[in-house]
């Protein structure tokens, strides 16, 4: 690995910033994938959710960098004295961008979509304990829980809301098909302009973005770029043609080395795993589980393949997050076996040379399992794994949340039902093993200086997006 580093240093141009000067104001940012649906209630993409609300939509709150709530579409809320209705006030003024007036019953109509099923919106587990739904008047919402809440919910900071006038005539069921999903309206900070399918979002800054929610974006443009190839990231990155890449931990010194660039790393609510589909062999049994999970070697895993950017992951909360269980999992004991190993298909996303996937398989075969990797477009892994469960196992980053409500979805998806407190949820991941955590990811992004006013942290990379600028 250090030797191709070596070798991408002698041809890479490192005269980035004429290239990069040309765009003035116009960011691009690079994406290993198609942001796969701009629909919040739709998508599983992790970036996408970003682009959602913090580009083009608004929530009802956000997390401040000390991930406490804030008010945002919503400028207060408060709740009853039992805890069971939360009343929010929404801000007057703020308009979509075909001048249509953001109301209370956009925020309604979203979260009664979330939770009919048949939409299918990702965190449907999150909203199973509201029990009404009311919009009394255009900056009124409140919401009538069944059960006192003993905090803010955290879906209401990922749920970007949607406009109502554009889609409340079409059936939950065909929201995939919507045609708002090729030309999107929204009333965040910038404007959707274009989407080229597996090329590009363009964005641009919406001049009339309310001074109570932040006013205008300083930047122009915001375009978010696919880019899969991690090396043609990377010379992009360095020869201007790119703003912002996802490096790899091999590169990350090369970056440094460039005075036109910088590294941003940065704590994330990521996690790695491989999920096993217990809902056929070999991974219907415990123990099969049990045995895959222990064969293992994380510290190897976060030292050879991460560089150290990262840490072993023995559950599915990284301990810097509120609500960690600080219990480890069972000490597993790595037994090899003489029986002829089982065959099992290791699903994973790209086209690249699988290191990790690779050190999995080496892990896995004294254990008993012969691994077949199989690397996927981004499509055809979700439709596989999320959509007819159609794997053995299946390499997956973990995108959590605060409130830990992917426990529970995490599960299902190995076949698995998980207790719905966070604390039992930990315990159970621990015991019955759906998934063998491999580690917590910390995010790792080239930049180019002259863009300012950046902050990655456990919000994502793009929660400051409205404040970024480009020196001149």
């Amino acid at each position: 690995m250090r030797r191709s580093v070596l070798l991408l240093a002698a041809v890479l141009s490192t005269a980035c910033q004429p290239a990069a000067d040309r765009r003035g104001a116009t960011v691009l940012f690079a994406s290993g994938a198609d942001l796969q649906s701009i629909n919040p209630l739709l998508t599983q993409h992790p970036l996408a959710r970003q682009v959602q609300r913090y580009v083009l939509l608004t929530t009802l709150a956000r997390y401040d960098s000390g991930m406490v709530a804030r008010p945002y579409l919503a400028r207060e809320w408060s709740w009853s004295a039992d805890r069971r209705t939360l009343r929010f006030i929404l801000h007057g003024g703020v308009r979509w961008h075909d001048g249509a007036a953001t109301t209370a019953r956009d925020a309604a109509w979203t979260l009664e979509a979330a939770r009919d099923p048949a939409t299918g919106y990702p965190r449907l587990a999150d909203l199973a304990g509201l029990s009404r739904i009311n919009a009394p008047d255009d900056t009124t919402l409140v919401l009538e829980y069944a059960d006192p809440q003993p905090r803010f919910p955290d879906v209401l900071t990922d749920l970007a809301v949607l406009p109502a006038h554009l889609l409340d005539s079409i059936p939950h069921s065909a929201l995939r098909r919507a045609p708002w999903n090729d030309h999107p309206m929204g009333n965040g900070p910038f404007r959707f302009v274009a989407h080229e399918p597996n090329r590009r979002w363009v964005f641009a800054a919406d001049s009339a973005f309310p001074s109570a929610l932040g006013g205008p974006p300083r930047l122009q443009r915001f375009i978010v770029v696919v880019v899969d190839e991690p090396t043609t990231k990377l010379a992009a990155l360095t020869s201007g043609e790119l703003d912002f890449a996802g490096i790899q931990p091999a590169h990350a010194e090369f970056v440094r080395r460039d005075p036109s660039l910088a590294v941003l790393t940065y704590p994330l609510l990521f996690t790695y795993g491989i999920v096993f589909n217990t809902r056929r062999p070999p991974f219907d049994d415990l123990e099969a589980r049990r045995a895959a999970s222990a064969a293992i070697d994380r510290r190897e895993i976060v030292e050879g393949y991460l560089y150290g950017y990262g840490t072993p992951a023995t559950g599915p909360v990284p301990p810097d997050v509120p609500g960690y269980l600080p219990e480890p999992a069972p000490a597993l004991a790595v037994r090899a076996t003489t029986r002829p190993p089982v065959g099992v298909e290791l699903l994973t996303v790209g086209s690249g040379e699988a290191a990790l996937e690779q050190m999995v398989q080496a892990r896995l075969r004294p254990a008993g399992f012969a691994v077949a990797i199989r690397q996927l477009e981004l499509g055809a892994f979700l439709g596989r794994v999320y959509g007819s469960h159609d794997f053995d196992a299946a390499v997956l980053g973990i995108s959590g949340d605060p409130g830990l409500g992917y426990l529970g979805p995490l599960a299902g998806l190995a076949g698995m039902t998980a207790p719905a407190a966070p604390d039992a949820a930990q315990r159970f991941f621990a015991d019955s093993v759906p998934v063998a955590f491999l580690y917590h990811a910390r995010g790792l992004q080239g930049m180019n200086r002259r863009v300012r006013g950046v902050v990655m942290d456990l919000r994502g990379e793009l929660p400051t997006v409205h404040d970024w600028w480009v020196a001149p």
